[in-house]
């Protein structure tokens, strides 16, 4: 324990160290085109830190509710849906990063934001080392409903959109839970599925079938979970069972819980201030060391 108490204080003071150097010599690029789809182009922002890498790479997946948000953190800014946070944090620990936006509900019905994330790994792997990026080296980020997209993506386990890692930030796993305590369907499923709140046994299936703890599987990438004990949107009980299922199968699956912390992105680094450091080292161990930025 005091060894990764220490590991994790040098990975914060080497963070810190560094936050400078990259709001210095970061390079972003926003709105190039990762494909079509229904007509209409989708669109990702990428960052790269100095040097001339290959550095790993990031895909970067926003929530909000599965019907708004926005790659460049979130559509309103400051608010529970902002990954804003991730993008410096990267950046610093000499990552490239991909921040995607998808098509949303309820113009766009499910499987297409899911099939605009496979598109998006795709596209990455061709083109990351046209951007400083090693397409070898990929994880993806995915916070709440981005986090059910990223772990849904886990369960395809398919070679074209095979990443090296997985994380979820406050991941939605379990579209059933306290189901029957919220009245039905909420706002955001009713949005992405095209159905009324009323749960049906129609609906009870789609929902079934699209709950990343029911496709668990082994030969899934390593996975990890973040997630704070007082969220009030998505439940830290959600990320138990998931990792739990994970292990069941001999699948590799870590949680880190952040006492305190809310749902929000924002709010963690007051809640817990050492799960960067934290998040840091575990992309470490399933990527590999980052080149140094030169």
């Amino acid at each position: 324990m005091r060894a990764k108490l220490r590991l994790a204080g040098w990975l914060g003071l080497m963070l810190g160290a560094a936050g400078s150097a990259w709001a210095a010599a970061a390079e972003v690029r926003r709105d190039l085109e990762y494909g079509r789809a229904a007509g209409e182009p989708l669109l990702l922002d990428v960052g790269m830190p100095a040097g001339p890498g290959p550095f790993p790479v990031v895909i970067l997946v926003h929530g909000g509710g599965w019907t708004r948000g926005d790659k460049a953190g979130s559509d309103r800014p400051g608010d529970g849906a902002d990954i804003s946070p991730w993008f410096d944090l990267l950046g610093r620990a000499n990552h490239v990063w991909f921040s995607i936006n998808y098509r949303l509900a309820p113009q766009h019905r499910w499987p297409a934001c899911l099939e605009d994330l496979q598109t998006a790994v795709r596209w990455v792997k061709a083109n990351a080392g046209s951007f400083r990026g090693d397409p070898g080296r990929i994880a993806v980020f995915g916070h709440s409903a981005g986090g059910h997209l990223a772990l849904m993506l886990a369960t395809l386990t398919r070679p074209e959109t095979r990443v090296q890692a997985v994380v979820g930030f406050a991941p939605v796993t379990d579209h059933e839970y306290k189901l029957a305590a919220r009245g039905g369907l909420g706002e955001g499923l009713q949005a992405l599925l095209g159905r009324p709140a009323q749960l049906t046994p129609e609906a009870l299936h789609e929902l079934r079938a699209i709950s990343p703890v029911n496709r668990v599987k082994a030969g899934m990438p390593p996975l990890l979970l973040l997630h704070g004990d007082a969220d009030r949107t998505v439940a830290v009980e959600q990320s138990v069972a998931f990792q739990r299922r994970v292990r069941a199968v001999g699948g590799s699956c870590d949680l880190i819980v952040l006492p305190g912390a809310p749902h929000g992105l924002r709010e963690w680094a007051r809640a817990a201030p050492d799960h960067e450091a934290r998040l840091v080292e575990w992309l470490g161990r399933a990527l590999g060391p980052a080149t140094p930025g030169r």
